[in-house]
């Protein structure tokens, strides 16, 4: 890895901390360090990202097929129809070269005017589902970006659109021109920012090789901290990205390591909410909304604001919460002490990388459980309850009595084998079944014969810590914490999704004791008390139902 020893006094809006180049000391931690990151699997085969570029030249190929169809539906010339050509982008992880063995892959698919977003998610869909490499195939339409999910042979893909206003979309399209974006929608900037941000960010960091370094470093940090999720209203890749790039810039020529070791302190000190930014914002073509504290209350209440460097520069952290900035500063903290400790020599990089003690660290917990009869069914509705998560977040952040609210950044999906009624009933709670639950993501351990005799339930498992708030004074009568109204306005929310089937799918939601958590969560340490496997009289929760 070579490192940058120029006289450039300042990239981006903030003067440089340190000028130094990297000892022979750092040197060697960054040696380790990337010794410590191949252990964990964060670099894919040659094998993998030769099979990861073709699948991107067939995905190519598909779109400008796609484009043609369009053209030709619509009745235009097949001279016209040949030359609207279509092109895909990538962003995110894989566009700036910190995607590990099995991550997915973002895509952008740009088209020509005569295109409509709902040709996309109508035509492409059906010429995917057509395909036999395509499996696990949904759509995301209403969401904030929408989206086509799939995977395209074994290769997860986040597939989204955009309309350009122009005739047709040649092969060396460059998306930095923010010309590009005059007569679009806001979902369609909302999609190529993608591709527009991650471009940016690679070009204003001062060595691309240490930012990648650092990047893998406190991505797989924060996804072992269980803080990596922005729509739980953490941080997401883009964000992570952003911040990696911030201290890249004030440590201009220093190693991967000294980037890593010190980005904790600068997180932790940072005044929050003053943004961090990568470079002064810009104007550009466009009447669109910027992010501007000044002139929007909404910007002014963002927690901890991290602005994208493309025009239209947006805030990409507006779901953090009360209770997520608080941990996330904690972690910052705890880490900080922890790779100050490295940089002396007394600790070493796998302490960095510890597992969350999120199953361990409170005393209740809510367990929100989406459930279904079909895997299809089950990844667009556990899709939509795992989006509503953040409001009953905030809901709950109302009550005075709750010190923190802590989601989990991830839904546990399983199958269970049901042999009547009473059984759907107790797994669409959380109950497990002895030899007849499995987890989606492992082989399970029934034959297809055995499995005709049951019929499977679909579950996706979300989890909430709550921290109670000490009490400060003596109370003359006993405290109680009331999460019906949360709970139900979540459930109602939920349920209000127009693709909600009440014979199909149900959601329920319960307090768990830290005590009563499934077993392979909490470990041996917790007290644990076994699960009833037969319907309650009595609920445990009076905010728990099911439809």
């Amino acid at each position: 890895m070579s490192y940058d020893t120029s006289t450039q006094q300042q990239w981006g809006v903030t003067p440089p901390i340190s000028m130094a180049p990297p000892t022979d000391y750092e040197k060697k931690l960054t040696e380790d360090l990337v010794k410590i990151l191949h252990q964990y699997d964060l670099f894919e085969s040659s094998e993998e990202a030769q099979r990861r570029t073709v699948v991107l030249d067939k995905l190519d190929k598909l779109v400008k097929e796609f484009v043609y169809r369009v053209c030709i539906q619509k009745g235009l010339p097949e001279s016209v129809a040949r030359e609207a050509g279509g092109k895909i982008f990538t962003f995110g992880s894989y566009r700036l070269g910190v995607h590990s063995a099995g991550a997915d892959i973002d895509t952008l698919c740009v088209f020509p005017k005569y295109v409509e977003r709902e040709h996309f998610f109508t035509l492409m869909y059906n010429m995917l589902s057509e395909r036999p490499e395509v499996t696990e195939l949904t759509s995301v339409v209403d969401a904030y970006v929408p989206v086509i999910r799939l995977h395209f042979s074994g290769i997860p893909i986040d597939f989204v659109c955009a309309q350009l206003s122009l005739s047709s979309v040649p092969d060396n399209l460059d998306l930095s021109d923010s010309n590009l974006l005059i007569g679009l929608d806001e979902r369609c900037i909302r999609s190529l920012n993608g591709s527009r941000v991650t471009d940016e960010i690679l070009r204003l960091v001062p060595s691309v090789p240490v930012f990648r370094m650092a990047l893998r470093a406190i991505k797989l940090w924060a996804k072992k901290r269980a803080i990596y999720s922005n729509i739980m209203g953490f941080l997401g890749g883009v964000a992570w990205a952003m911040l990696v790039a911030k201290v890249c810039q004030v440590y201009p020529n220093a190693c991967a390591a000294t980037i890593v070791t010190h980005f904790f302190r600068i997180m932790y000190q940072w005044d929050w909410p003053n943004p961090i930014v990568l470079k002064a914002m810009e104007e550009g073509p466009l009447q669109v909304r910027q992010w501007n504290p000044k002139l929007y209350p909404a910007d002014k209440s963002h927690r901890m604001p991290i602005i994208t460097p493309a025009y239209p520069s947006m805030c990409a952290t507006h779901n953090v919460t009360d209770s997520t900035r608080s941990i996330m500063l904690n972690e910052f903290g705890r880490t900080a002490d922890i790779a100050n400790k490295i940089l002396i020599g007394i600790s070493k990089w796998e302490d960095l990388f510890t597992d969350s003690d999120f199953f361990l660290a409170y005393n209740n917990y809510l367990q929100i459980v989406a459930s279904s009869f079909s895997s299809e069914t089950q990844l667009k509705w556990s899709g939509l309850v795992e989006s509503r998560l953040r409001q009953l977040v905030l809901k709950l952040e109302l009550d005075e009595l709750l010190k923190l609210v802590h989601p989990y950044i991830k839904g546990i999906d399983q199958v269970h084998y049901c042999q009547d009624d009473d059984e759907i009933w107790d797994t669409a709670h959380g109950n497990h079944l002895k030899d007849r639950t499995f987890n989606v993501d492992e082989n399970d351990k029934m034959t297809q014969e055995e499995k005709t005799l049951f019929r499977p339930l679909y579950t996706t498992t979300f989890y909430i810590g709550l921290k109670i708030a000490p009490i400060s004074q003596p109370q003359s009568e006993p405290r109680k914490l009331n999460l019906i109204w949360p709970t139900q306005e979540f459930l109602k929310s939920a349920r209000s999704w127009d693709k909600y089937v009440v014979n199909l799918m149900s959601i329920t939601i319960k307090k768990l004791k830290g005590s009563m958590l499934p077993v392979e969560l909490a470990g041996e340490n917790r007290r644990l008390k076994k699960l009833q496997l037969s319907k309650p009289k009595v609920p445990s929760f009076n905010a728990s139902n099911i439809i």
